[in-house]
Formats: structure tokens, C-alpha cells, sequence
């Protein structure tokens, strides 16, 4: 069974949702070199963003590229970024009203 990703219309729905305090979990993918591996990432919500950035081949300006990503705070009290590809699965422990 296939897990609902960050880029299907759920999670992109959860993604616009999510709120400074959210309480989320990530499963992504991590690649180094040849090797790829699964990881989860959980934490509180910081913020989230739609950050426009380049290639690193050359363009037409028109050509925008976006990624969404969210700042987490660790239950350690760390700062983490996670960037959503077609892999990653987004999923709310704990919603803040």
C-alpha cells in the first residue's frame, strides 16, 4: 500500500493547514552518494514556506521552482528544516486551535 505523499492533493491540503505549534511527523527520504535510506523527522511546527530557488543549470527566467518546507522544533530543542519532495509522507499528531 502506498502511503499518501507531500505532493498529492492531501498532503498539500495538510501542508496549507498546518499551523506555528502543530505537532507533525515526516517520513522522508535522505540520500548521500549512492545510498538512500528512510528517516522520520517529528516535531512542533516553527513555520512553514514556499521558497523559490535556482538550478544549478542554466534556465529560462520564467522557469520558477518552488519547494515547500517546514521548520520543526526537536523534542531536543532543535531547529530542523525539511524540504517536501514526491517521497516525503506528512502526517498531524497534534493540531493547536
Amino acid at each position: 500500500m502506498t502511503q499518501p505523499s507531500a505532493t498529492t492533493a492531501t498532503g498539500r491540503e495538510l501542508f496549507s493547514r498546518l499551523k506555528k505549534g502543530d505537532r507533525v511527523e515526516i517520513g522522508h527520504e535522505v540520500r548521500v552518494g549512492l545510498r538512500t535510506w528512510r528517516t522520520m523527522t517529528r516535531g512542533q511546527v516553527v513555520r512553514t514556506e514556499r521558497r523559490r530557488h535556482g538550478l544549478h543549470n542554466p534556465r529560462n527566467p520564467d522557469d520558477k521552482v518552488y519547494s515547500d518546507l517546514i521548520v520543526l522544533k526537536r523534542d531536543d530543542g532543535e531547529l530542523t528544516t525539511v524540504t517536501l519532495d514526491e517521497f516525503s509522507v506528512l502526517r498531524l499528531l497534534e493540531s493547536r486551535t
